[in-house]
């Protein structure tokens, strides 16, 4: 393959790539809409609250842990070979979720599944960067973050309209006709692809990196599970991790085959759109997990319904996400990423004003302006990861983004959380204090038990249900508030160190390496 022109099918091979990974990101928002049926206990498994969030986390775990270590065997074993095992576990543990007979088998079955999403995710976007030329690689990368935005916004539609006509377990078969096509694709339209080099395996630093992120993301959704930071479920792990974390860099800094050179954090481009992907993703992700609770229980929209409000989101992706590369090639990655970083953070503090009786236009508005302004950062920002480093290193590149962004999403629904909980519980305090015992405790720990808790007292729940959404929406206030802030910061960030338009794509060593590989 000519490393100037690409692969003769490339533009097949990104269509196959993005398909692909369909299954892996609809099944990371298809579970919301399903989780009350779940709880069920005559329509679905009858899964407490800890049950349904381990349900959540035991794929969260494995897919982070495990993400940065796929992707260096995926370089040295194959990418193909990689993407092909990881969608036939997917495929098993699909069919073995839709059918666990028990919240414990559904645990188990969901971090099989995560395995499976970690060997998948990483190694399309390296094949991406191996098939095409550098010049092209912008434009196929803004095209492959546009299909992840889409699946995103879709996964729960699907969900709503699966739940309509079928039973839970329906939520995850439809991974079967994806992965099935999928696989056949894969196997006639994809090259395998490898780094050439027969280096070392650096089996210390992988095993490091497994527990150091493990770690930190068991501590950091216990958060979600507590509401709170201060508690040392949390501060321990968080800690732990942390540390082997450190001691990972601090190990492949002095090794000689380490599994991935630490030096690429002293290149702007590389560390700049690294932070930008975890800052993006912990605003972005932490605001639309708690808005889904805003649509269904304080504007009363079905799963369904609150599912396709989410469209706009999509709609801009998909308009704006191929164009970026336009963009950047036209005013400078430093531009692009300012302003669409700068308009991220508008929108998010926008949601400060949003009431119980906020116009949906508006709130579709903001949806369809954040889309628009995550398709203009997050293509740029992911292009220039992958280009920092050499195509035979294809697989680390894109397994180090896939964990920011993985690790940032779940800091920003654990803290953003934690923000909008702690002031819910604040303002529900007095109401929560007439009630007895366990009926208080509902009451007070979330905006679902004050729903329930309100149902069931009919007409005199009205009250209590007007207080609990407006209790609600005050916490999305501080939560919005918080994500700005954070994003605020990548303005700052992407301004003063993303490279701007007179700066090297490529540095001449990156090139001249590329032609080789090639």
């Amino acid at each position: 393959m000519d490393a100037h022109s690409g692969h003769p099918r490339r533009w097949q091979i990104l269509g196959v790539m993005v398909f692909s990974l369909l299954a892996v990101v609809l099944d990371q928002t298809i579970l919301n809409v399903a989780i009350k049926t779940i709880a069920d206990p005559v329509h679905g498994l009858g899964a407490t609250q800890s049950e349904l969030e381990w349900a959540m986390n035991s794929y969260t775990l494995a897919f982070a842990g495990l993400l940065f270590t796929f992707g260096v065997l995926g370089d040295r074993l194959g990418r193909k070979r990689m993407l092909m095992a990881g969608m036939a576990l997917f495929l098993v543990a699909s069919v073995v979720s839709a059918y666990a007979q028990d919240p414990n088998q559904l645990i188990a079955a969901r971090a099989l599944m995560g395995v499976g999403g970690a060997a998948i995710m990483p190694a399309t976007l390296a094949i991406i960067s191996n098939v095409f030329p550098f010049h092209e690689r912008a434009k196929a990368i803004g095209v492959w973050a546009a299909g992840v935005g889409i699946a995103v916004a879709i996964g729960p539609i699907t969900g709503g309209l699966l739940l309509e006509h079928f039973w839970w377990g329906s939520v995850f078969l439809v991974n079967v006709p994806i992965v099935l096509i999928g696989l056949v694709l894969n196997a006639v339209l994809v090259p395998d692809s490898k780094d050439p080099h027969k280096a070392k395996l650096d089996p210390v630093g992988v095993l490091l990196s497994i527990l150091g992120l493990v770690s930190l993301v068991y501590g950091i959704v216990r958060i979600s599970d507590l509401g709170t930071v201060a508690d040392v479920t949390v501060i321990v792990p968080v800690a732990v991790g942390v540390a082997i974390l450190a001691g990972f860099v601090w190990y492949e800094y002095r090794s000689d085959h380490p599994a991935f050179d630490v030096r690429h954090f002293r290149n702007p481009a590389f560390s700049t759109a690294i932070a930008t992907v975890g800052l993006v993703f912990f605003s972005a992700i932490g605001v639309m997990f708690f808005m889904a609770f805003y649509w269904q229980i304080v504007r009363g929209y079905s799963p369904l319904q609150s599912g396709a409000l989410v469209l706009p989101f999509a709609a801009a992706q998909l308009l704006f996400s191929p164009r970026s590369a336009a963009m950047v090639e036209k005013y400078g990655a430093r531009a692009v990423g300012t302003v669409a970083m700068a308009v991220i953070t508008l929108v998010l503090a926008a949601y400060i004003f949003v009431q119980v009786d906020t116009p949906i236009w508006i709130l579709l508005v903001l949806g369809f302006v954040q889309g628009a302004a995550m398709a203009n950062i997050m293509p740029p920002a992911t292009t220039a990861i992958m280009n920092a480093l050499p195509r035979e290193k294809a697989g680390v590149g894109s397994s180090m983004s896939n964990v920011f962004r993985q690790v940032g999403s779940c800091l920003g629904i654990a803290v953003l959380g934690a923000i909008l909980s702690a002031s819910f519980r604040n303002d529900m305090e007095g109401p929560a204090s007439a009630l007895p015992g366990e009926v208080g405790h509902a009451v007070r720990e979330s905006i679902a038990g004050a729903a329930g808790v309100a149902e069931a007292l009919g007409p005199q729940g009205a009250t209590l249900l007007r207080t609990a959404n407006e209790a609600f929406v005050t916490g999305v206030h501080w939560a919005s508030g918080g994500a700005a802030l954070m994003t605020l910061i990548g303005v700052l960030v992407v301004a003063r160190w993303m490279p701007g338009k007179s700066a090297p794509v490529a540095s001449p060593d990156l090139v001249k390496a590329e032609s080789a590989v090639g």
